[in-house]
């Protein structure tokens, strides 16, 4: 069945996630500035609530572009360390979300590969900066090469469904797993699950809540319903 991942920005929404029935979660910061590395205590709090579904930690010292001088590495890497010894013990698994780029837009593998290190043998996800590289295709093979887990990518289009054709085609090579993402809801995750094939989807789920976004268990339990009944009609 296809693994739902929700990105959440607080307690509560990693709450709600895991009772409406999420797979996984991906705790963030900063999500107006497109997801920061969140604060040690929201991550102990986070890990103190969670009892079953897995949890994917940004690792991001700002937001912006995706090219890393030598301080900002040297912060994530200290950074994933302060993370796995929060998550020693923790009874669900705990993995990164990870990014780096050149200035040419392609995967730094230096950068990339000293994180990576630093992650040990947790579960690694590539950070949408994928849809930013000028040649994905290349990308993939050195994602692959370096050992990267999955990819969290809309196709390189604004939105997953715009970019169902190009997920289609990278779900198929099957060394890295595809996430899809960018603006996947309740309504239309059947229809990009039949046109693309991919394994896992990754959303917000916010709701009408008023105020800044949260977590809807109503839209999470929808989503999870349309992939129950994709998965029955298949």
């Amino acid at each position: 069945m296809t693994l739902v991942e929700i990105c959440v920005d607080d307690v509560a929404g990693a709450r709600t996630a895991e009772a409406a029935g999420a797979d996984r979660v991906e705790l963030c910061a900063d999500l107006l500035e497109g997801g920061t590395t969140p604060s040690p205590g929201m991550l102990d709090r986070t890990l103190a609530t969670l009892t079953r579904v897995g949890l994917q930690v940004l690792v991001r010292p700002r937001g912006g572009d995706f090219v890393y001088d030598a301080d900002e590495v040297a912060v994530m890497r200290a950074d994933v360390r302060a993370v796995r010894a929060l998550a020693a013990g923790a009874p669900v698994p705990v993995g990164f979300v990870l990014s780096g780029l050149t200035p040419d837009g392609r995967v730094d593998r230096a950068v990339l590969a000293a994180l990576l290190e630093e992650c040990g043998d947790a579960p690694t996800t590539f950070s949408r900066a994928f849809d930013e590289v000028a040649d994905r295709r290349t990308a993939m093979d050195e994602l692959a090469a370096l050992g990267v887990h999955r990819v969290l990518t809309s196709g390189g289009a604004a939105t997953a469904a715009a970019g169902a054709d190009e997920l289609r085609e990278l779900a198929t090579d099957g060394r890295v797993t595809v996430l899809a993402a960018g603006s996947v809801r309740s309504g239309n995750v059947g229809e990009l699950l039949t046109r693309t094939g991919v394994p896992e989807v990754h959303l917000r789920a916010p709701g009408p809540t008023g105020g800044r976004p949260r977590t809807s268990p109503e839209e999470v339990a929808a989503v999870l319903a349309a992939v129950r009944a994709h998965r029955d009609a298949a």
